[in-house]
Order: C-alpha cells, then sequence, then structure tokens
C-alpha cells in the first residue's frame, strides 16, 4: 500500500506533539514558534494547528509527530493471525513480515496477505486522528509488486523510484525484485535537460550550457545511483545528446556536420569521442557515475547513539574521530586486519604500518592498516621475533645440507663429468 498523509504540515495537532517532545529544554520555545501566527497581505492569522509553512524547522516537527507510526504498526502485526508451513508464527516473526517505510508524509506499507495491508491501513487512520491527520484517498493506493490487483499494475512509485518484482526462472522464488528510476522521474529530468537546451538559448556559449547541465546531470544520477539504473542513464544520454547535436545544428545552419562535430565535439579523453566540450570544460554523461548498492541502516541506529565505529564506517567520518582512522576502518569494513573480529565503540585501537618504518615502509595509507591494541602488541612482537641465522661449521661432522635436509656424506650421489 502506497499512502500519503493529507496535508500534514497544516493539521498537526499542536497539544499531540508538545506531548511527543516531553521536558526537553526547547519545548517553550517550540510552543511560541507553534502559536506565533502568520501574517498573510498584512492580515495577521492565529495558527491553533499546524507548523510554520516553508519554515526550516517544519520538517523536523512533522518528523516528531510521526514518529511512533512504525512501533504502532509492529504492534499490530504481533496480534494478526499469520501461518508458515501450516504452524502460527512467532510474534517477532509476525513483526518482521509487516514492513512500513515512511520518509517525511509519504509511506508505503508491504506485506504478503492483502488482509493484513487492508488491516494496516485501518491501524494507521487510527492513530493518525490522534494527532489531528488523516489519510489522502486520492493518493493512496494498493497494488501487487508481481501481479495486477483491481485494475492496477504490477508495482508502485515511491519517491522517485518504481519497485517491482518480474517473473523469473534463475530464482527459487519465480521472481527477482528490480527497482529503477519512475517514467515519472525520468520525464522530468529529460524535461529539464531539454529547456537548458531549447532554441531560445541558441546562443548560449558552450562553457556557460556545461557549466549548467553538469549539476543536474550528477545531481539526478547521483540519486538514482544505488538502484538499477545503467540501462537509463545509457538512453538519457543517447537522449541527450540528440537535443545537444541539434542545438549545434541549429547555430550553424549553413555549416556541414563534419565542421559542428569538430568545433562542438572535438575528440577528448584518450578513447572518448562526441562529448560537448570546449577544449576545457567536458560534459558529464550519465553512464558514467558507478552503479554502488546501498546499504540499510541497522535497526534503530542513529548517529547521536554514541557507536562512532559502525557510523565511522559507514560514511567515513564522525565528529572527533580522525579522518585517517575513520578511512582505514570503512576500507576495512570495521573489522581488525590482525583476528578479523569487528570493531566495538569501547575497543581500543591503534593504527599499524604493515612495512615497519625502520625496514623502509612508508606512511601511505596503502601501508597502513587499524588493529586492536592488543592485536598491534601481537603483531609487533611476532614482527621483533628473530631466529638464528644459519652458520656451516654447525653442521654435525661427515653431514651436508641440500635442499633443506641434512644428508650423510658418502649418501650422497656421485656426478659423473660430461
Amino acid at each position: 500500500m502506497d499512502a500519503d498523509i493529507s496535508k500534514c504540515f497544516d493539521r498537526i495537532n499542536h497539544d499531540a506533539l508538545l506531548r511527543k517532545l516531553g521536558q526537553t529544554p526547547y519545548r517553550r520555545l517550540i510552543k511560541q514558534w507553534l502559536r506565533a501566527g502568520v501574517f498573510d497581505n498584512k492580515q495577521f492569522s492565529n495558527t491553533v494547528e499546524g507548523t510554520p509553512q516553508s519554515g526550516v524547522i517544519s520538517p523536523l516537527l512533522a518528523n516528531i509527530a510521526l514518529h511512533g507510526i512504525e512501533k504502532r504498526i509492529k504492534e499490530f502485526a504481533k496480534t494478526t493471525y499469520m501461518k508458515w508451513n501450516g504452524k502460527q508464527l512467532s510474534p517477532s516473526s509476525k513483526a518482521q513480515r509487516l514492513t512500513l517505510v515512511r520518509y517525511a508524509d509519504d509511506f508505503v506499507i508491504l506485506h504478503e496477505d492483502i488482509k493484513v495491508v487492508l488491516q494496516s491501513k485501518a491501524v494507521i487512520q487510527e492513530w493518525l486522528n490522534q494527532i489531528g491527520l488523516e489519510l489522502k484517498p486520492e493518493k493512496t493506493k494498493i497494488a501487487h509488486t508481481l501481479e495486477e490487483y483491481e485494475g492496477n499494475k504490477p508495482g508502485f512509485d515511491f519517491l522517485g523510484f518504481t519497485i517491482r518484482q518480474w517473473k523469473v526462472k534463475s530464482t527459487k522464488q519465480g521472481f527477482k525484485t528490480l527497482i529503477k528510476p519512475s517514467s515519472k522521474s525520468i520525464k522530468t529530468h529529460y524535461r529539464k535537460l531539454a529547456d537548458n537546451i531549447s532554441d531560445k538559448r541558441k546562443t548560449i556559449p558552450t562553457k556557460a550550457l556545461i557549466v549548467q547541465l553538469n549539476p543536474v546531470i550528477i545531481g539526478w544520477c547521483n540519486y538514482f545511483s544505488t538502484v538499477v539504473s545503467k540501462k537509463t542513464f545509457a538512453k538519457m544520454d543517447m537522449l541527450l545528446w540528440k537535443r545537444l547535436w541539434r542545438w549545434a545544428s541549429r547555430r550553424h545552419p549553413n555549416k556541414s556536420a563534419k565542421w559542428v562535430k569538430k568545433k562542438y565535439f572535438p575528440h577528448c579523453k584518450e578513447t572518448r569521442n562526441w562529448l560537448l566540450n570546449d577544449g576545457e570544460y567536458i560534459l558529464n554523461l550519465h553512464s558514467d557515475v558507478p552503479i554502488v548498492r546501498h546499504i540499510k541502516v541497522k535497526g534503530n541506529k542513529s548517529p547521536y547513539d554514541g557507536d562512532w565505529t559502525y557510523w565511522s564506517n559507514r560514511i567515513g567520518k564522525y565528529p572527533g574521530v580522525r579522518k585517517e582512522v575513520t578511512t582505514l576502518l570503512r576500507r576495512q569494513k570495521n573489522k581488525c586486519a590482525f583476528c578479523g573480529l569487528t570493531f566495538g565503540p569501547t575497543d581500543l585501537m591503534e593504527i599499524d604500518h604493515i612495512k615497519s618504518r625502520s625496514k623502509g615502509g612508508d606512511n601511505t595509507y596503502k601501508n597502513k592498516q587499524l588493529l586492536h591494541r592488543h592485536c598491534h602488541d601481537s603483531k609487533t612482537a611476532l614482527d621483533k621475533k628473530t631466529y638464528p641465522k644459519f652458520r656451516p661449521q654447525d653442521l654435525p661432522e661427515n653431514y651436508v645440507w641440500i635442499d633443506d635436509m641434512l644428508i650423510l656424506k658418502h649418501d650422497v650421489p656421485m656426478k659423473k663429468d660430461d
């Protein structure tokens, strides 16, 4: 079920919101903000509900007001009747099978049973009534991710993505889930690119056009770089090139295609060709952005929970921790390079040189690793452990050393001269 909350920022109940804030020292200040009123067309209006429109604090207040909806759904899931292989599931297993994903006032509910989804809708509506909100009927859609349901095509759109399952024979389940940029997102992005290359801007310099297009391309691609987007990126490059060629050709209607190509798409980047550039600035391609899968944040993790090793490994930085440490944590996937165990927030750790500086090792990241303090001590002890060098005079009488073995002299085979 894909749902949206009707007028979320306009109808939040102030008393319910303030109760959720608890005894924070900022409660009194936020209360004053909520009830300060607004001026519109030189007329003052009291604000008895909702949060300030376009205020920087409004999204945070809305999230505070909606906090707890996930917990309510999990509590409801534990009371439902669910079976697997003829056996009743445990409450914790039931809670895991019902998923709610929320971003601001937009959310989706995922479950294999349509009855549970419809019951969840009623539970959420009842919970929203407590804070003065309700679901928007025209934006609430129930769909199946694999098959058509009540005239709705398989899959659903959420935050610019299309989530859908496809029937295949290569998996045990008989289907696979693909998340792609939605058709609406693709059309909106293409329209934005096309507006920058319209005939009205035929005289814009090449450098200025590239400067305007590159941020749009990089920003859009970065947003969709965690899902199945490679074919979409390639298609957008093709459509963009057609637009650019049309733009360049119309600037010089009396010039040949060869001349236009040489002026606007000269050879660059050794093996790259047909890229819009002016010798200094080069247009970025959608397909140049790598696809990197997103890793879900664990459970109820928060950047403020003190688990600095987890967040350093995830985002590569953390307040109060050296960049060198966070970089090594991320490179080692939060594991000690000596014992292989995962680092904890209370573990003592040290940076070790793989090849010691005294033996010619450098001070670059390639020669560094992060270890537990006790692992560092163990490694240092092994590095300094020495063995007595072999001396020929230490051999027993009538013995020789051949291929790491002691052999009697008379057992050594004689070699014939050629």
